[in-house]
C-alpha cells in the first residue's frame, strides 16, 4: 500500500488502510476526523448525515492519537466511522428518523457503538435513515439532514435521482460517496444488504444475537440485528471482530457465544466450496441486468474452485406475508412506549391523557410507521391473533427448516438481492407494497435468524450497482467473509466510485 502523503487521497483509503496508516503515523487521528468532516458537509446535498458535533469528534480522536503514541491503540484506533441513527448516543441527537423523538439526547452510548468505541473507532456523526428503520428506500425519514431545513430523501450517489435503498439508506450512502470508510446499519428483512447493493458497497448482517441489541431503538426485536457496512470484506470483517459478543446483563436476545477475529479465514482457500443455487432466487420477477449481473459472479467463483449445487428454498414466496405479519405486530408493541408520557414528541393541546395519547402519536409518527403500527395492532387483535400472527409463526419455523435442508447439500447459498437495482425517488409512489415485494430474496434469511450478505457483483441498468447476496448457516459469519473476499480479490466492483465525488 502507498500510504498517503495529503489527507487529500485518504477518503479514498478503506478501513484495512487507514488503520495502518494511522499506526504508521502516516495522518493522525485528528487529521483523518477533519478531513471527513470536511467531507461530509462539502456533500451534504446527498442527505446521509442528520447529525454532526466536531468537538466531540474531535475530542475522541485526540484520544486515540494518544493511544497511538503511547502504543496501547485498539484494532481501529483513530478510525474515523459514523452511526445509523437507530443506535442511541450519548455525544449525538438519537432521532430513529422519526419526529417522535426529535431532540432526544441519550444518557449512554448503544453497545455496538461503546465496543467500536473500545476499537478505538472514532465517530464522525449520525446517519439518515427510515422513520424506526421501516422502508426500503430511506424516503420514510422524518427528520432533516444536515443543511436541509425540512425532511428529505437520502439520494443515491450513483445517480441523485434514484433511492439508496433502506432502511440504512444513509449508511450505504456515507461508504459509497466516501464520506466515511465504514459505518454501523441494522437489518431487521434486509436493511443492511439492499442498500449495499444499490450503493455497490459490501455489508453484513451476523447471526441473530451475534451482536447485541441495548442501545438499538426497537423495530421488530425477534428480527433487527446490527451490522457493518464497508466497502470490502475485509474492512466489515475489523469492524464486526469489534462489535459482537455477548451482552447478557444488558440484552435478553444476545447470544453466549464469544466475540471471534472474523480477519483469520480471510485468505482460505475456497477450492472445493459448495454454493447452493435456489430456482426461488432465480425465476420471473427477476430482472435480466440483475441475473447477467449475477451469473458473471457466479462463474467467478466456479473459476476461484467452488462448486455450483441446485438448491430449493420453496417457501421463499411466503417469507413476505410471514414478515409483514411479524414484524409489524412486534413493532405495535415496541412503539407503545412513544406516548408523550416520559420521553420524545408531546402534542402542546389535549384536553385529557387520552387525547394526549391519541394526538402525540398522530403527529410524532409518520404514515409507513402508522400503518404497521395498524396491521400489528390488527393481527394481534382478539379473534385474528390464531389465523394470522400464530399461522406466521409456525409457516417462519418450516421457512428456518428449508434452509437447514438446503445447508444438508451446501455450505452458502447465493443469489440476488434485490429483483432490480435501485428505482427512482418517488416512483413506487403510494404504493407501499412495491416496496415490500423488493423485500423477496432478504427476508427469508432473516426470518430464519441466518447471517447474510451483500457483495458488489456488477452494473445492472442505467449503470447502477448490483449486489449478490450470500447466505450462510448459523455462526458461518467467517465463511461468507471468506467467500466475499476471495471474489473481491478476483474483481474490482468494490473499488469502483460513483463519478463526481
Amino acid at each position: 500500500m502507498t500510504h498517503p502523503t495529503t489527507t487529500q487521497a485518504l477518503h479514498d483509503l478503506g478501513v484495512a488502510e487507514l488503520a495502518s496508516a494511522l499506526r504508521g503515523r502516516k495522518v493522525s487521528a485528528v487529521e483523518a476526523a477533519q478531513h471527513f468532516l470536511a467531507r461530509g458537509k462539502a456533500h451534504q446535498s446527498l442527505g446521509a448525515f442528520v447529525a454532526f458535533n466536531e468537538e466531540a469528534t474531535l475530542a475522541q480522536a485526540r484520544t486515540a492519537d494518544a493511544r497511538l503514541a503511547a502504543g496501547t491503540a485498539g484494532a481501529l484506533e483513530g478510525v474515523p466511522i459514523a452511526h445509523k441513527d437507530i443506535f442511541v448516543t450519548r455525544d449525538f441527537p438519537s432521532t430513529a428518523g422519526s419526529k417522535m423523538l426529535a431532540g432526544y439526547q441519550s444518557p449512554f452510548d448503544a453497545t455496538v457503538v461503546r465496543k467500536l468505541a473500545e476499537a478505538g473507532a472514532v465517530t464522525l456523526g449520525k446517519l439518515n435513515c427510515d422513520e424506526f428503520a421501516m422502508g426500503s428506500s430511506n424516503e420514510n425519514s422524518a427528520v432533516a439532514p444536515v443543511g436541509f431545513d425540512a425532511p428529505a430523501p437520502v439520494r443515491n450517489p450513483w445517480d441523485t435521482s434514484r433511492i439508496p435503498g433502506g432502511s440504512s439508506g444513509g449508511s450505504a450512502v456515507a461508504v459509497a460517496a466516501r464520506l466515511a470508510p465504514a459505518v454501523t446499519g441494522t437489518d431487521t428483512g434486509g436493511s443492511i444488504r439492499q442498500p449495499a447493493s444499490f450503493c455497490g458497497i459490501t455489508g453484513i448482517k451476523p447471526t441473530y444475537g451475534r451482536a447485541s441489541r441495548y442501545g438499538m431503538v426497537a423495530f421488530a426485536s425477534s428480527l433487527d440485528q446490527a451490522g457493518p457496512m464497508a466497502r470490502s470484506a475485509e474492512d466489515c470483517a475489523l469492524l464486526l471482530s469489534a462489535m459482537c459478543g455477548p451482552d447478557p446483563d444488558r440484552d435478553s436476545t444476545s447470544l453466549d457465544v464469544p466475540a471471534e477475529n472474523f480477519s483469520a479465514q480471510l485468505n482460505d482457500s475456497i477450492d472445493g466450496l459448495r454454493i447452493g443455487i435456489p430456482a426461488e432466487f432465480f425465476g420471473e420477477g427477476l430482472a435480466p441486468d440483475v441475473r447477467t449481473a449475477v451469473d458473471a459472479a457466479l462463474k467467478e467463483y466456479e473459476k476461484l474452485g467452488a462448486k455450483l449445487v441446485p438448491i430449493s428454498l420453496p417457501r421463499t414466496e411466503l417469507s413476505i406475508p410471514v414478515y409483514y405479519i411479524i414484524a409489524p405486530a412486534e413493532a405495535s408493541s415496541n412503539l407503545s412506549r412513544f406516548d408523550g408520557v416520559k420521553f420524545g414528541h408531546r402534542a402542546e393541546k389535549y384536553t385529557d391523557l387520552v387525547d394526549m395519547y391519541k394526538k402525540t402519536r398522530a403527529e410524532g409518527f409518520g404514515d409507513e410507521v402508522k400503518r404497521r403500527i395498524m396491521i400489528g395492532a390488527y393481527v394481534l387483535s382478539h379473534g385474528y391473533y390464531d389465523a394470522y400472527y400464530l399461522q406466521a409463526q409456525k409457516i417462519r419455523r418450516m421457512i428456518a427448516d428449508d434452509f437447514q435442508n438446503a445447508f444438508k447439500s451446501c455450505d452458502i447459498i447465493a443469489g440476488p438481492v434485490a429483483p432490480t437495482v435501485a428505482w427512482k425517488l418517488g416512483e413506487h409512489g403510494n404504493d407501499p407494497l412495491a416496496d415490500y415485494l423488493a423485500d423477496i430474496f432478504t427476508l427469508p434469511g432473516s426470518l430464519a435468524g441466518l447471517p447474510g450478505m451483500s457483495v458488489p457483483a456488477g452494473f445492472g441498468e442505467g449503470g447502477m450497482p448490483v449486489g449478490l447476496q450470500l447466505i450462510g448457516n448459523y455462526f458461518q459469519e467467517a465463511r461468507l467473509l471468506n467467500a466475499a473476499h476471495r471474489l473481491q480479490q478476483a474483481t474490482d466492483f468494490h473499488l469502483r466510485q460513483p463519478g463526481g465525488l
